[in-house]
């Protein structure tokens, strides 16, 4: 019987799962999620200084909102 998953998997989530078939060590899995971390982190920031530069804000902006 084959089991149909409702959403199906994403490639992130078939590839992660295809990686796990192997057991890592606790420090392995630990290092992954570190470097999983720093990429959506570096992401994040390259998406946060292009509305930086749209909206052209500046420091100064920032520190009169006070």
């Amino acid at each position: 019987m084959t089991t149909v998953l409702n959403p199906p998997l994403s490639n992130v989530q078939i590839e992660l799962l295809q990686l796990y078939t192997n057991n890592v060590s606790n420090d392995t899995l630990l290092e992954m999620k570190k470097v999983l971390a720093k990429f959506f982190l570096d992401k994040t920031r390259q998406a946060a200084d292009v509305v930086w530069e749209q909206k052209e804000y500046s420091d100064d902006f920032f520190k009169h909102l006070d």
